[in-house]
């Protein structure tokens, strides 16, 4: 493997009530393999900074005891959530790498269902999904018209059959994410990505997840106009996007159609 099994790519902005209990809610699993913990800090102007080198500083002696590997970075301006994502996957070295939102609406305890199926070999790629679910769980309406919408959209478009394309749960493998160019500043990644695993010869899975959504007063920050940029995002991506603006000449080419190998 590469480095770590697992890199957990945390970016964050404006975190100061959820980030620490994240962190500890990551800590609270009892990982199977050795994890690295990648935080990038999009220039938070709250108290998320200081937290964060606190809970190091406090977490330090049972961070090296359980092996896991700790990278921070903290950007000089505020360059959104895709910037800071792009940043996390540069630092990051395991073999498996998943996004996880430091807003306390994801459960790290689910994350082991989903890379395992990439560390056995059985898939490249899978999505965590909100919306395959094996119980009741309550959305809020607005955002969850929206999301459906947005990944019919990028059903359509991508090929693809997804119930939930903009989940915050996606994990890959290392040399596959490592290897697509990504562009989108802010909320775009999910389309983006989406929209270029398309091209590739690769398996995709699906998993259901639990979700707690919180609302605008608890400091959620996508607004309409994130959900209007995702629908170009679709539309650019999917087929306007040039062909060696997808990925990189490093990408294996098992992983390539023909098509895509002339494109390098």
């Amino acid at each position: 493997m590469i480095g770590t099994a697992l890199s957990l790519l945390i970016p964050f902005y404006n975190e100061e009530d959820n980030l620490t209990t994240l962190l500890d809610n990551v800590m609270a699993v009892q990982w199977a393999w050795p994890i690295e913990l990648v935080l990038v800090d999009d220039c938070s102007d709250d108290s998320s900074w200081v937290l964060l080198q606190s809970w190091i500083s406090e977490k330090k002696d049972k961070l090296n005891h359980r092996n896991i590997k700790l990278s921070v970075f903290r950007h000089e301006a505020n360059r959104g959530k895709g910037v800071a994502i792009q940043k996390a996957i540069s630092m990051a070295s395991g073999a498996v790498l998943i996004v996880q939102d430091a807003d306390g609406e994801y459960w790290p305890s689910e994350i082991p269902s989903l890379v395992t199926p990439i560390l056995e070999n059985r898939a490249d790629v899978v999505f965590g999904s909100r919306f395959r679910q094996n119980v009741s769980q309550a959305h809020r309406t607005y955002h969850y018209l929206v999301n459906r919408i947005l990944t019919l959209l990028s059903n359509l478009a991508s090929g693809l059959h997804l119930t939930d394309m903009e989940t915050c749960y996606k994990a890959f493998r290392n040399d596959i994410i490592k290897n697509i160019i990504l562009k989108s500043e802010r909320f775009g990644f999910e389309p983006e990505v989406t929209a270029h695993l398309a091209r590739l010869k690769i398996v995709v899975w699906e998993l259901p997840i639990s979700y707690y959504p919180r609302s605008y007063l608890e400091g959620k920050k996508i607004t309409w106009k994130d959900g209007v940029a995702a629908l170009w995002h679709i539309l650019y991506f999917n087929w306007l996007c040039p062909k060696n603006e997808r990925f990189l000449p490093a990408m294996p080419k098992k992983y390539l159609l023909k098509k895509w190998q002339t494109a390098q």
